[in-house]
């Protein structure tokens, strides 16, 4: 089936109308194609060539629609770096509809009802971003909205100069955000509160269909899949950036990549989003403003639910699934199979080792992966060589309790560790030669992003390590 022949319903639009806003994208001028994710058609039931869809780049672009499309903007509201906002809403992003259990969604189509004083577009550097982010975290074995699509444009775009405008098109089971409920909450909108649950629960909990205390049991799955999320970020050195509420996707998956960024060199409370002036989304705090923000969806849901049980279901389920899911990938990533309790040290310490010792986080796994007792392998890309040597000894005693030979050790952990990482020295990169109208960086980028861990010979000038200017940089939220 080719992309264009997809049929789409839009079962969002069954709620009330203070729900959305109906609006058709507005195009970009002289809209052309500039990458296609085959992986990400697959969602889709897709089994034909993107790049050879004629009628893709008018879709993408608004001025054609799929059989079946009835295009709108979501309403929500939430709390931007703690405060709450009322009202926010999709202010440059317009839904398609739903196929194969997948909503389609055009981010930087123009303006809706929320844009508020933006204009409902994004430029070609966050398009980019956004678009080989998502199939990179999908690489990596985490929940994620998806990218199908990127198209540039003429047209010019007003940040903090003028940029190309572009847009993406994401795929996600669901864009229901913890803000959803929040702004129905707010506005005293409780039975379409109730209604938005029900929505909710047809749509990515269906299991929970007619069960008693169902809205309590949904709260329980989303506190497990968002803590099991964040502890994903975390164990690969993700830092989200910007975790307000309106970008917490209702079914825990990854949502709305704007400032991100993977540590380089291991820095505990690093910021990635020069916005972020109290650090407030720091690569460690992640794991509390997870928390945080799911107090606030059990205080937006207690109209339906037992705030009181909401918040027991919180304090029970939330560590705990963070801590297991982070123990798990992180004791994969060291090479440890025999179940030890004391690994749980061994990771802490190790993690005080690598900021002591100015190392890069991910090559520093990826060189563990080979790892044969010559600690220099380790140490030789570390600026400060004393604090891990004392931690490899340790190391040293524990594998000894495995009974995996090396050579399984080895390719279990290299299956695990990635070699290429999207830092965002080696993205800028990409989007510098794509202002110059080359785009065959953007495209390779995809290609290890959805397989990171495999060896491309040809590409091996994509994991190079970060230079010294451009390490744990900060970045903006304009996009």
């Amino acid at each position: 089936m080719k992309f264009s022949q997809l049929q789409l319903t839009s079962p969002y639009l069954k709620l009330e109308p203070l729900s959305f806003d109906k609006v058709d994208p507005t195009p970009l001028d002289n809209p052309f194609l500039i990458s296609v994710s085959p992986d990400a058609g697959m969602l889709l039931g897709i089994d034909e060539s993107l790049w050879e869809d004629e009628k893709l780049v008018n879709i993408l672009n608004g001025t054609d629609k799929l059989e079946g499309s009835d295009t709108f903007a979501m309403c929500y509201a939430g709390h931007q770096f703690g405060y709450f906002v009322p009202r926010l809403g999709d202010g440059r992003a317009i839904n398609l509809g739903e196929v194969n259990g997948q909503n389609l969604q055009l981010k930087g189509s123009g303006l809706t009802l929320y844009s508020r004083q933006g204009d409902g577009r994004a430029v070609l550097r966050s398009s980019i971003r956004e678009y080989l982010m998502s199939e990179a975290m999908h690489g990596l074995g985490i929940k994620t909205t998806r990218a199908l699509a990127l198209i540039g444009s003429d047209t010019d775009v007003a940040r903090e100069q003028w940029e190309k405008g572009a847009i993406v098109l994401r795929l996600s089971p669901t864009w229901v955000r913890f803000g959803s409920f929040e702004f129905f909450n707010a506005s005293r909108e409780l039975k379409m509160l109730q209604e938005l649950a029900d929505y909710v629960i047809a749509e990515s909990f269906p299991h929970l269909t007619d069960e008693e205390n169902c809205y309590l049991k949904m709260y329980a799955e989303i506190v497990k899949n968002t803590a099991e999320t964040i502890a994903g970020w975390l164990s690969v050195g993700f830092n989200h950036g910007v975790m307000n509420t309106d970008n917490m996707s209702i079914d825990g998956r990854t949502i709305d990549y704007g400032p991100f960024a993977f540590l380089d060199d291991y820095k505990a409370y690093y910021v990635c989003n020069h916005t972020d002036t109290d650090g407030r989304y720091s690569f460690t705090s992640q794991k509390g403003i997870g928390y945080w923000n799911l107090e606030r969806l059990a205080v937006a849901m207690s109209p339906i639910m037992n705030h009181e049980a909401a918040v027991e279901v919180l304090d029970e389920v939330y560590y705990t699934a963070y801590d297991n899911e982070y123990f798990r990938r992180m004791t994969k990533r060291l090479g440890l199979y025999e179940v030890d309790e004391k690994d749980r040290h061994l990771i802490d310490s190790m993690l005080g080792r690598l900021e002591n010792s100015s190392i890069d986080f991910n090559l520093f796994f990826r060189k563990l992966s080979r790892y044969d007792g010559d600690k220099s392998s380790i140490l030789d890309i570390a600026v400060y060589r004393k604090p891990l040597e004392s931690w490899l000894d340790d190391y040293d005693s524990r594998l000894k309790k495995e009974t995996l030979s090396q050579e399984e050790r080895h390719q279990k952990m290299l299956a695990v560790n990635p070699k290429y990482i999207l830092k965002n020295h080696i993205l800028q990169e990409a989007i510098d030669l794509a202002k110059a109208d080359d785009f065959s960086m953007v495209n390779d980028l995809l290609k290890v992003a959805l397989s990171p861990c495999e060896e491309h010979e040809d590409l091996e000038h994509l994991c190079k390590p970060t230079p010294q200017r451009a390490k744990n940089i900060k970045l903006s939220c304009s996009s």
